[in-house]
């Protein structure tokens, strides 16, 4: 069976940090604290998020001025602090492993920063592969990131089952066909939303008994 995971808000409570970071780097380019656009940009990277940055702040919004004072809030942040672990991150991790699930991330965010978190945490090994923001052409809620995610684990988009905590990522798990699960963290599901997940939990200790219950019906269906 295989699983594919998202970063931000759904393994780390980084969506805090963002928010820091966008404040920072706001301020820097003179458009004010903008750490609110979390909330609006959920699940996107910073270059497809571009049309709702300059929707909100017109010309004042340099993307690459932000861009560049972003990464350099969270270079020195991350290398003062490790950002906090979701609650039931390792217990889900160690039974997946143990019962052979594949597992693979789709993020948004840039590779260095996914690696970095991954390996911060002793957890880089689980995962047979990543697809970052900066490795798609088309960010979430297109399915490309979770295509290729389902192409490194060599399975059929309908046997991943996807684990988001925003909008566009479970949407972008939908239309590519896997199998979306929601663990919100800064927001709720809509009906939209409500009607393509096939389950909603509130940790990932949730998903782990939800899973321990699907891996006992797939193996007395295969035996």
């Amino acid at each position: 069976m295989y699983i594919i995971f998202d970063m931000d808000g759904l393994m780390f409570d980084t969506e805090k940090v963002f928010i820091m970071a966008w404040d920072y780097a706001g301020k820097k380019i003179g458009i004010g604290k903008a750490g609110y656009m979390v909330y609006k940009t959920l699940g996107m990277n910073i270059v497809s998020s571009y049309n709702v940055w300059r929707e909100e702040f017109g010309d004042r919004y340099n993307q690459e001025e932000f861009r560049k004072y972003t990464k350099e809030f969270l270079q020195k942040y991350y290398s003062e602090n490790t950002v906090p672990v979701k609650k039931g991150l390792y217990n889900l991790l160690n039974y997946l492993k143990e019962n052979s699930f594949k597992m693979a991330v789709a993020s948004s965010s840039p590779r260095w920063e996914v690696e970095k978190h991954l390996k911060d945490a002793n957890i880089y090994e689980y995962f047979t592969g990543i697809v970052c923001g900066d490795m798609v052409q088309n960010s979430k809620p297109n399915p490309e990131i979770y295509l290729k995610a389902c192409e490194l684990l060599e399975a059929n988009p309908s046997e991943c089952y996807a684990l988001e905590d925003s909008k566009n990522g479970l949407l972008s798990a939908y239309r590519a066909g896997c199998k979306p699960i929601m663990v919100p963290d800064l927001w709720q599901p809509d009906e939209e939303i409500l009607n393509v997940i096939v389950g909603k939990y509130e940790d990932l200790d949730e998903v782990k008994a939800a899973f321990e219950k699907i891996h006992i019906e797939f193996s007395q269906n295969t035996n």
